[in-house]
Order: structure tokens, then sequence, then C-alpha cells
């Protein structure tokens, strides 16, 4: 227990003190003074032992993020460093006001942002990804409150009291006067065989002011134990469960953590990646545009006849067009960049400069292939992936929960057992005699006569069981075809970057051919423009559709439990061949397809 430092109030004990004084039977005085003086300096030590708010917070925190570790060490092998702080925690909530927080929004600045910088923002300052620490450490710290009930459980506590009473004495009215104080220590805990054990020690010290002054001291010492012996007995005591559920409460959140992590770098990943690519687009939108500036200027020049002058405003027109393009893909690219900075709560005054050498790199890197047939991946994933594990061992808590309502429906037989020893009267609480212990031992029988309730929740639990058999397999065959989907997505996706990149060959092969044509008057400004048209959407679909495939590819793996996003460039590792741990084909050792097969080749599946 933390070192922690209190006051302590003897306004009620040198009352008693006073009244000692005055007191006709001194040898009762020096027992009481005793007594008091035992309890007194009980209650000092308690009192002292008291901790402050913040001492109480840095031992919640010590035992939370200690059971975070051990169990991370459980289930990974290794821990990481885990805090809930913000800049915030170390202040009192009352010297946070809203202005400050107004102010704090208001920040402004210009930086360059990399992909792992983004990264490492997302982990400290998004408020998604606090929220989910903080259901892990909320998680561990109900483990904390649960495991204590199985720990002693320490009381102590002391009352003080006086009365003022009249009372009529043969024909005469008298006063009387009481002053008592009260004390009890003692210990408690409960076992994880179902049972209780307790222990207490208390003292009464009653003063009497009447026509005769008396005293009294009793202290008394007692120890109780209860152990049920059918119903309730280990695994099956309710209390018990509870404490299983507890420990395997925060097994789910580490993993559904450890999920999220992934999952929302993946999301970072693919924001970053997207904007690279809106970026793309807002080059090529420019570059269109500015080619068709140069166009129209060339047909203005040589424009001598209204057949050539309907052409220049044809020219003009498509000019027009494709500079609203460009300044709808900068409103575009902007409402995107400030969804991002939400996304890493950055403030939206703050302006980036983001780095294009991720997506350079990707194009240099070309397509990752992933060979994997369907039937693997599920297996891998069975095995793995973080959710599915949690939904299998949640399957078997509902199990569990079955065989404890079904236990509830036997007969209740107890195992008791108690010992007291009490002292009276001039006897000191120290000299207690043992020949005087009091002790017993029994047995208690409840028939289970009446037992609808817990027939009830038995039968509601088969229910719920035969619900968790259906989620389950809801939950396999979801998995399965998120799988499914995203290998033949990725084969999509591999398509139909091949095919963009044959378009925007040709694209540019026809917008040189038309460009020549028209300066020498065999062409028409709408075949320049249509060849304009296609080659800027063919560039755009190229970008579009490695990026697409990247994104398909991470979630992938993602979902199998391949996905190790704490490696650096993890986005363009083969977490295939790492994950499974042998040479695998790659993307070049396997022939594009060319062949446009028919319908029926993809209607039986």
């Amino acid at each position: 227990m933390p070192r922690c430092a209190a006051g302590t109030n003897y306004e009620l004990d040198s009352t008693l003190r006073d009244r000692e004084k005055n007191s006709t039977a001194p040898h009762l005085r020096n027992i009481g003074w005793r007594l008091a003086a035992h309890v007194s300096a009980a209650l000092a030590i308690i009192l002292l032992m008291g901790c402050t708010a913040a001492q109480h917070r840095r031992a919640a925190d010590r035992e939370t993020y200690g059971i975070v570790a051990q169990a991370e060490r459980e289930i990974f092998g290794t821990t990481n460093a885990f805090s809930i702080d913000t800049p915030y925690s170390g202040r009192e909530p009352k010297e946070i006001l809203p202005q400050e927080l107004i102010n704090n929004r208001q920040r402004t600045g210009v930086r360059t942002l990399r992909l792992e910088d983004a990264l490492d923002i997302a982990a400290t300052q998004s408020r998604r990804y606090q929220a989910a620490k903080e259901v892990l450490y909320l998680t561990a710290l109900t483990l904390t409150g649960a495991r204590h009930e199985f720990s002693p459980q320490f009381f102590a506590g002391a009352r003080g009291e006086y009365l003022h009473t009249y009372r009529t004495e043969n024909g005469e009215v008298r006063s009387e006067n009481l002053a008592s104080l009260r004390s009890a220590v003692g210990v408690s805990q409960f076992l994880k065989t179902g049972g209780r054990l307790s222990a207490a020690l208390a003292n009464d010290v009653l003063r009497y002011y009447t026509g005769k002054p008396r005293q009294e001291i009793i202290s008394l010492v007692t120890v109780n134990f209860t152990q049920p012996l059918l119903r309730g007995f280990g695994r099956n005591n309710p209390d018990v469960e509870a404490l299983t559920q507890a420990e395997r409460n925060v097994i789910y959140a580490i993993r559904t953590y450890s999920q999220f992590q992934n999952q929302f770098a993946v999301e970072i990943t693919r924001d970053y990646f997207d904007l690279l690519a809106q970026q793309t687009v807002i080059r090529n939108r420019y570059t269109n545009y500015l080619s068709r500036v140069t166009a129209t200027e060339r047909l203005e020049a040589r424009a001598k006849d209204r057949e050539q002058i309907a052409s220049v405003d044809q020219a003009r027109q498509a000019q027009l067009t494709s500079r609203n393009n460009y300044v709808d893909a900068l409103a575009r690219y902007q409402t995107s960049l400030d969804q991002f900075k939400i996304k890493l709560s950055v403030p939206l005054g703050e302006r980036f400069a983001l780095d294009p050498t991720p997506l350079e790199r990707l194009v240099a890197v070309g397509l990752i292939d992933v060979p994997l047939d369907p039937d693997r991946a599920f297996k891998s994933a069975v095995e793995r992936q973080m959710l599915l594990l949690n939904a299998i061992d949640e399957f078997e808590d509902i199990k569990r929960k079955v065989s404890m309502f079904k236990d509830q429906l036997r007969a209740d037989l107890r195992l008791f057992g108690d010992a007291s020893l009490q002292s009276e009267g001039a006897e000191d609480y120290t000299q207690f005699d043992p020949k005087k212990v009091r002790a017993g031992v029994g047995l208690e029988l409840d028939l289970p006569i009446d037992r609808l309730r817990q027939r009830n929740t038995y039968r509601a639990s088969l229910v719920a069981f035969e619900l968790e058999i259906r989620e389950l397999g809801l939950t396999l065959d979801n998995l399965k075809d998120d799988i499914q989907g995203g290998l033949r997505t990725l084969n999509l996706r591999r398509q139909n970057f091949e095919i963009q990149r044959n378009a925007l060959e040709l694209a540019n092969r026809r917008v040189a051919s038309s460009t020549m044509l028209l300066e020498a008057g065999r062409a028409e400004v709408r075949d320049l423009i249509e060849a304009q048209d296609a080659q800027i959407n063919a560039q755009n679909a190229v970008t579009a559709a490695i990026v697409s495939y990247q994104d398909v590819r991470l979630q992938l793996m993602l979902d199998i439990g391949a996905l190790q996003t704490s490696e650096p460039d993890f986005w363009l590792k083969d977490h295939v061949a790492a994950f499974f741990g042998e040479p695998l084909p790659t993307a070049e050792a396997r022939p594009a397809q060319t062949t446009v097969l028919p319908p029926e080749n993809y209607l039986i599946n």
C-alpha cells in the first residue's frame, strides 16, 4: 500500500478522558484507558494509511498496466509500453477551461507530413485511438476489482456516542448519561472454492452515569467460515465465474486492441495514399487544362473563316470544362485533407505538404502478388485472426455459463463453522481465557423444491447457446466471404491495372497523332478533345488501380491475420511469405490473364 498521510481527531478521546477523571472506579478507569488507547492508536494508524486521490490513481494505473503487460506477454510473447495518459492527464479537471480547447483548435502552421509521421500522430493524438486504449484500460481495471473480491478484505472502524435520558424511579426524576465507544477490526476473504472466511475483533466501552456510575468493557473475537458443497462449488459459483470472465475479458480486449491498431494503421495508410492519388489527379487535370489552353491559342491564331471559328469555340468550351474539372478536383482534395486532419485529431488550421515518396515507391514496386487459395487463407485466419479467436473463445464462455446455470438447479448443501471468544467485565481483551472459546460446525441443506427462477435462467442460457452457435457460424462465413472476396477483388484490380495501363499507352498515341493531324488540317478539334479526355481518364485510372490494389491487399492481410503494421514500410512488405515462412511464387512468375473468358467460366462458384 502506498504511503499516505492524513489527519485525525482526538476530541472524542479527550471527552472520555475527562469523564474518566470523575469516575469512582479507578480500576475500571485503567482498563478503559488501556482499551481506549489501543483503539485510538489503531484509528490513528488507519487514518494515516489513508491515501490521497493522486496516490489512488497511481496505484490503479500500476496494477492495471501490470495486468495489460502480463496479458500481452501471454498472447504475443512480448509487451509494449501502454499508457492512456494525455497532455491533460496530469492536471486537475477544474483547471482545464473550454477556452483552452478553443485556442488549441485554432493553431496554425505549415509542415511536411510523411506517412510515418501520420501514423505516429494517429497513435498519439487520434480520438479513436485514445478511446480504444481507454476501453482496454477499463477492462483491465474491472479485473482489479474482481480480483480484489478474492483477496483479504480488511476493515476497521469506530463509533463514539453520547446519550442523555430521563427516567422516573420511586417518584423521582433521574437523569442518565451513557458514553460509548465501539470499535471493530477484521478481515474476510472469498475463496475460489466458493466459500468465505472472516475474522473480526470488536471492542465496546460503555460508561453509565447514574446515581452509581458503572462501566462495562466487552471484547469479542469471532471467526466464521462457510463453504458450499453442492450448488455453487468451485467454478460453478457465480462470483468465481465473474472472476474467470473478467480475466478472459482482458484477453479479448488485448486482441481487439491489437486488431484495432492494425486496422487503424491500414486506414491511415489508405487515406494517405488516396490523398496522394488525388494530388496526381489534380496535377493531371492541371496539365490537361494547360494543354487545352495551348490548343485553343493555336486555333485562334489560325482561325480565318467561320468554320475555323466554330472549332475555336469548341476548343474554348473544352478548355472551360477542363478548368472546371481542375477546380472540382482541388475542392475534393481539400475536403478529403480536412477529413484526414479530423481523423488524426489535428487542428484544421494546420497546413500539410504531403510527401509523395510512398506513392512513387509503390508505383516502382508494382503490384505485390498474393499467391493464396481461399481455403489456405481461411485456415490461417482461423488460427491467427484476433477477432475470430475472440469469437471462438466467447463461444466457450457461453458453454461454461450453461454449466454454471445448470448447477444452480442442484440442492444447496453448505458447510459452516464459527468460533468466538468474549471477554467481559474487568478483563482486558489481551487476556482472553482460551477455555471460554465457543465453537461450532454444521451442515445446512436447502432442497431444490422451488427452482423456477433457476429453471428459467438455465433454459434461457440454452437458448443463448443456440444463438451463439449461429453467431459463430455467421462470423466464420463472413470472414471466409471477406477472404474470398478479397482474393477475387485483387485479381480484378490486377486486370484493371493492366487494362488501364494499355489504355494509357493508346491514349498517349491518340493525343500525339490527333495533334499532328489537327495541325495538318486533316482532323477536327473534336478528335483531339476526345483523345485528351481519354488520356487524362487513363492517367487517373492507372493511379487509382494501383492504389486500390494496395488497399485490398492490406485489408486481406489483416483479415487472415498476417499483417504486421509495426514493421517499417509495412505497406510495401510481402506479408504472405513472412506469414507462411516459405517461398511463394512471385507476381512475375504468374502470367497475366490476357484472354477474356466467357461468363460460364465464372457462374459456377
